[in-house]
């Protein structure tokens, strides 16, 4: 049984007192759930304050992107030897880096080298447009992204991929579970040949898009999707309380079944 994840990206919002704030809202119904892992990735301004939060919770720290560089005249980014202190995951080829900020395939997949050669834990993501949508090109689209992504990448159960179709990103439109099961099932066996059978089956894929308390369920009921990438929902206390505990049921009444094999 794969380990359940839910992550929450809060982009380039909260100030560091807001950081905070949001964090003292729900660290100790967080650290209460059990089932599964539960991710927090601010803005880099915040990383250090709320590391000191979490120290000694089961709550973890990410990051929302790194360079793939160690060092060097790169004025205004990160690298990952300089986030290793601080995080244990890092959110790479986030749709809005590979749109506003031109990341490429490659780009991306030097950066998930670069992270895992500094402990680190990609959380790569992958996910087509609207009109690539309508074309009938998800797959196309998804199975490019992993291949350059995971390019010379040997297989590791530490990495996370996140499938988030782009027209359902902050637009309120989500895709539908069975929609995103299809995909992420799609990726599994993209996975398998890339890598194997075994180390396929072993990796977490988790959905992200428009991803709030009313939906979660639809999603994480679903045995190919692992968790959630949450946006705008994560910055909302409640909201991500609800998500992170509706996994945490869902999944565990999942793991509590007979196997048909044991029946």
């Amino acid at each position: 049984m794969r380990v359940p994840l839910i992550v929450g990206n809060w982009k380039m919002n909260a100030t560091v007192t807001e950081a905070i704030r949001i964090v003292h809202e729900m660290l100790d119904r967080l650290d209460q759930v059990e089932e599964g892992e539960k991710v927090l990735c601010p803005p880099f301004v915040s990383l250090i304050a709320i590391s000191n939060l979490l120290k000694g919770s089961s709550v973890k720290l990410g990051a929302q992107n790194m360079h793939f560089e160690p060092k060097g005249a790169y004025t205004g980014e990160i690298s990952a030897l300089m986030l290793t202190s601080l995080c244990e995951f890092v959110i790479l080829g986030h749709s809005e880096r590979r749109q506003y900020f031109a990341e490429t395939d490659e780009i991306v997949n030097r950066k998930v080298v670069a992270a895992l050669g500094n402990r680190l834990k990609p959380i790569l993501c992958v996910g087509e447009k609207l009109d690539e949508n309508e074309a009938g090109k998800t797959e196309e689209i998804v199975a490019r992204q992993l291949s350059r992504g995971l390019s010379d990448v040997k297989p590791t159960p530490n990495i996370v991929i996140a499938y988030e179709p782009i027209w359902a990103i902050g637009t309120g439109k989500a895709a539908n579970g069975d929609q995103a099961a299809a995909t992420i099932e799609f990726i599994r066996n993209t996975l398998s040949e890339l890598w194997n059978g075994n180390a396929a089956r072993d990796s977490r894929i988790l959905y992200g898009g428009s991803v709030t308390s009313s939906n979660i369920a639809e999603f994480v009921s679903q045995p190919e999707i692992d968790g959630a990438l949450v946006g705008g929902a994560s910055l909302k206390a409640q909201e991500f309380l609800s998500i992170v505990e509706q996994t945490a049921a869902i999944k565990k009444t999942a793991s509590d079944q007979p196997s048909a094999g044991s029946r």
